[in-house]
């Protein structure tokens, strides 16, 4: 076998073993290399062919998954086989309070007429089934709150300077930890209707 084709699949051999001997550690103690080999292998996504955008914290997504990978194959796996285009809207418990989805149809909003939220019990993967919409993305630190905290409904609205906006449309999903707020609904030229599928993910 040629010497430089020989190098190349031991290289490549060696890349793979340490990857996977990687995914059984805490993924606190991975590189930056095997953050993202994990990240863009997809594999977390038990098959459903979305795309996850960029703006998702990676090593928190990791650490998250591995707490609770059942209920994130789960999750995943009723987003890969259910029609979302078709599904009656309302809410669906997959495994109780410990992970559900919520299928909503709205219009979009005037960027006035919104405001950033965040979470501190669920984790929020949001995906747009159609239409489009932009949604505003900075960390909870960099927020001013305007309403307290509501428990009951998981949910505390704030202010921030910076909208960091990110446009969502029917390719890609977005993933939304405690600590991240995200600012869904604004309009991006024209207030039109949209179909969102939002599935909620108990952190704790």
């Amino acid at each position: 076998m040629n010497t430089s084709i020989l190098s190349s699949l031991i290289r490549l051999g060696t890349s793979v073993f340490s990857f996977c001997s990687s995914v059984s550690k805490n993924p606190e103690d991975w590189s930056e290399v095997e953050l993202f080999s994990w990240f863009h292998s997809g594999d977390w996504r038990h098959g459903w062919n979305m795309i996850p955008d960029e703006s998702i914290n990676k090593l928190v997504l990791a650490t998250q998954y591995y707490k609770k990978k059942e209920l994130w194959k789960k999750g995943f796996t009723f987003l890969k086989t259910t029609n979302l285009e078709k599904i009656d809207k309302g809410r669906y418990e997959l495994k109780g309070k410990e992970l559900y989805v919520i299928v909503d149809e709205y219009i979009t909003k005037n960027e006035q007429d919104t405001n950033f939220e965040s979470h501190r019990m669920y984790t929020d993967i949001q995906y747009l089934v159609y239409g489009e919409e932009k949604i505003g993305i900075t960390d909870v630190k960099n927020t001013t709150e305007i309403t307290p905290y509501d428990n009951s409904k998981d949910i505390i609205f704030l202010a921030a300077e910076q909208n960091n906006y990110r446009k969502a449309i029917s390719d890609r999903f977005f993933v939304f930890f405690p600590g991240d707020a995200h600012r869904p609904c604004v309009k991006v030229d024209e207030n039109i209707n949209v179909r969102k599928v939002v599935l909620k993910l108990k952190v704790n």
